[in-house]
């Protein structure tokens, strides 16, 4: 009995996964229309083991709300389900964390099998995608490891500084003192192992910019 959910602002889209994945999962399923509304679902349902997630949906920043996921909860397997079909971004999402990358065009069956291969600990990708991601993305897994050693807060000051804030302004976005914002841009500099808060922000845009691109 594995509860899932599945994250995708398309009702149309939610209603045939929640359909193919019945037999897979034999367990209860959530949904979510926004990345916000994914969020607040896992924390009021800690027994939540799997999210099926859309790159593109509200309030999803592309690979960066994998990475979340990942660093926030990292006991729960993220399978992406994306129109994105593009190369780089699917090698991308494996070296972050994904246990599978299922593209929109596959066919419902072969959702199920990616499902049933997820849920036995393997990872997953189609056929035809796999002759192309010929290596793995070494520079992208490094950088995952790394984020994943951020607390959730030094999570949300990273997006921040992403987004050029500085730390008086994120100190009153996170209603905290600048001091712990000082603290956290420290702690993200020394896990990243970057020379300042510009380059941290610059790495993390550039993962974004990767993702947003082949939209």
């Amino acid at each position: 009995m594995t509860r899932a959910i599945i994250a995708d602002d398309h009702p149309l889209f939610r209603a045939a996964l929640r359909q193919a994945l019945t037999e897979p999962l034999a367990g209860q399923i959530e949904e979510a229309a926004s990345f916000q509304q994914l969020l607040e679902t896992l924390d009021a349902e800690p027994a939540i083991e799997l999210v099926l997630l859309d790159l593109s949906m509200p309030g999803n920043r592309g690979l960066a709300g994998l990475t979340l996921l990942r660093s926030q909860y990292p006991d729960i397997l993220v399978v992406i389900v994306s129109a994105n079909e593009n190369t780089r971004v699917i090698r991308q999402a494996m070296a972050f964390g994904a246990s599978a990358y299922i593209p929109k065009s596959m066919p419902l069956s072969e959702l199920q099998r990616a499902i049933e291969v997820v849920l036995n600990g393997e990872t997953w990708l189609p056929e035809h995608l796999l002759t192309s991601l010929d290596g793995a993305d070494d520079e992208a897994h490094d950088f995952a490891q790394r984020l994943e050693q951020l607390t959730p807060q030094q999570y949300k000051v990273l997006e921040c500084l992403a987004d050029g804030m500085l730390n008086k302004q994120i100190a009153y976005q996170l209603n905290v003192q600048e001091t712990t914002i000082k603290q956290h841009v420290s702690a993200i500099l020394r896990k990243l192992n970057v020379l300042n808060r510009t380059q941290a922000g610059v790495v993390f845009k550039q993962m974004l910019s990767d993702t947003d691109s082949t939209q």
